[in-house]
């Protein structure tokens, strides 16, 4: 559906401010679609982005600050995440041994287990999400505007 018809704003000051709006709207929708996924997990968005950090540097430890840097949304507390993570039992916290001032954040055995079951279950699947109407080249060019804006 046109944005004009999903807000109900039928003239825009410009191109750029539609398109900005469209983005915002866009990734409102897409986050709005993303709650639920993981609820039959007893995962939150914010966690699953962790853990799949995590598994990424696996065997190796991560920090707080690479979570951080790392995580698609910057303004989640990593931190307290890690902390249901930890409560969960899938993620281990240990003093690192070269600084003791700095925590290393590793993933366990258990949120290894969780994340192939969310593979498995094909979750994390930009089928259902609208991406299936685009072509591949669309998605490519999709892929380098949204790049391109960040630059």
């Amino acid at each position: 559906m046109r944005l004009e018809d999903e807000i109900k704003q039928p003239v825009f000051q410009s191109e750029a401010q539609k398109a900005f709006l469209n983005v915002v709207y866009t990734a409102g929708w897409l986050g709005q679609r993303r709650v639920g996924l993981f609820k039959p997990y007893d995962l939150t968005t914010p966690q699953y982005n962790i853990l799949r950090i995590l598994r990424g540097q696996h065997p190796l430890p991560a920090t707080v600050a690479m979570l951080i840097d790392r995580m698609l949304d910057k303004t989640s507390n990593a931190s307290r995440i890690v902390d249901k993570l930890e409560d969960k039992k899938l993620v281990t916290r240990t003093v690192c041994p070269a600084n003791r001032r700095a925590v290393d954040i590793r993933i366990t055995e258990a949120g290894l287990h969780l994340l192939r079951q969310i593979d498995e279950a094909e979750v994390v699947n930009p089928k259902g999400f609208g991406f299936e109407n685009l072509t591949d080249s669309e998605l490519h060019q999709l892929n380098m505007l949204l790049d391109k804006i960040r630059t």
